[in-house]
């Protein structure tokens, strides 16, 4: 049992804070009054958790956040729905160990059928692991093994390489080869502006800029919008 929105991006060019995915949002939290924030992505969670309000005040939603609650477990077990926002994976991840809260949010989603929504580190985080983290390491979590929702891995804010740039760096692509090196699990390049909605064994590609799919020994895939759901296999 679960119900996942995961979106690539809370921003895309043009628009306001989650206003590309709006309807997806409002199709998602369905008869929901309240969403539990989890900001601990981001060092200042009140200004992120005013942001997020504001952006989730057009659905009549009201946001309750986690980090001001003093038992963040029993919180979790009484939300009726969970939205984790972006900011730096390797934070977020460290703050969901210390708080004892991989378990609860797993039971939740897996169990209870609780509305799940992640953006870039909430989505990477949904992952069975964060590997495919585009962020700087600036803090150490305990493992990098996440909340395992979905049997692939993410890497939001997808950028395809400019063969007009100058830079000399690995691009993307090199960087999730890699990956594949080492990894077996295929990885999903989200760019910005499109997600994932995961309900039960299916799986869709929504959006308007598609994905690319990097298997092990394979080569990258260029993914449109639709049914996705051999991910899930």
């Amino acid at each position: 049992m679960r119900n996942l929105l995961l979106v690539s991006s809370s921003r895309v060019h043009g628009a306001g804070l989650l206003e590309h995915c709006q309807a997806a949002m409002a199709e998602h939290f369905h008869g929901v009054k309240r969403v539990l924030f989890v900001p601990y992505a981001l060092a200042d969670r009140e200004k992120y958790t005013h942001v997020i309000s504001r952006a989730f005040e057009p659905l009549g939603i009201a946001i309750e956040t986690i980090h001001l609650s003093e038992n963040p477990v029993q919180t979790i077990n009484q939300a009726e729905a969970i939205f984790i926002g972006g900011g730096n994976t390797f934070r977020l991840l460290t703050s969901l160990y210390s708080r004892f809260l991989l378990d609860p949010i797993r039971e939740a989603v897996q169990s209870r059928g609780v509305p799940y929504m992640g953006s870039s580190a909430g989505s990477n985080v949904a992952c069975p692991t964060i590997r495919t983290s585009n962020d700087m390491p600036i803090v150490e979590p305990p493992s990098f093994e996440a909340l395992n929702l979905i049997p692939f891995q993410i890497n939001p804010h997808f950028l395809d390489a400019d063969p007009n740039s100058t830079h000399k760096g690995e691009t993307r692509e090199q960087r999730l080869t890699e990956y594949l090196e080492e990894n077996q699990a295929p990885v999903a390049g989200l760019r910005e502006g499109s997600w994932l909605k995961v309900v039960d064994d299916e799986a869709h590609l929504c959006g308007r800029t598609g994905m690319k799919l990097f298997r092990r020994d394979q080569p990258p895939e260029e993914i449109g919008s639709g049914d996705v759901s051999f991910l899930l296999e």
